[in-house]
């Protein structure tokens, strides 16, 4: 009997490395708070979650490449789809106006930003770490 871990773990698996890239995004933010001309960046995070989700999803098909047709000029091509985490970083719009540096960081907004980030992945992690207790049991009870 073979598991499926998206139905285990469900979509928490993939939120778990999107939010860890935002939580680094962040963090360059707040490093960034004084640079002259440094503009704040933030990851989209559901943009992300859908290339991570998508990717994996297309890694589990065999031979993807070879199964994937375009038959219309106007269709995606799958070598789209690349790894490229710099597709979903957007730049922040500042809700002050600029102090004369052309740094747009608001160190209090993206304290808020990495303290929620980090909550979420927290609850993250304890719901797949209940997941895998629960597997673990499945198991232990089973032998």
């Amino acid at each position: 009997m073979s598991v499926s871990f998206d139905k285990v773990f469900g979509i928490h698996q993939y939120t778990m490395g999107v939010r860890n890239k935002r939580a680094e995004v962040l963090a360059g933010n707040l490093a960034n708070a004084e640079t002259p001309g440094y503009k704040a960046r933030d990851l989209d995070f559901s943009q992300a979650l859908s290339q991570a989700s998508g990717r994996a999803m297309i890694r589990n098909i065999p031979d993807v490449e070879e199964q994937m047709v375009k038959t219309d000029s106007r269709h995606l091509d799958i070598s789209a789809l690349g790894d490229d985490p710099e597709l979903t970083l957007k730049y922040r719009n500042p809700y002050q106006a600029d102090t004369g540096n052309g740094n747009t960081v608001e160190t209090n907004t993206e304290r808020m930003n990495y303290m929620q980030n980090s909550l979420e992945y927290q609850a993250s992690l304890t719901f797949l770490n209940s997941r895998i207790t629960k597997l673990m049991s499945a198991l232990k009870s089973n032998t």
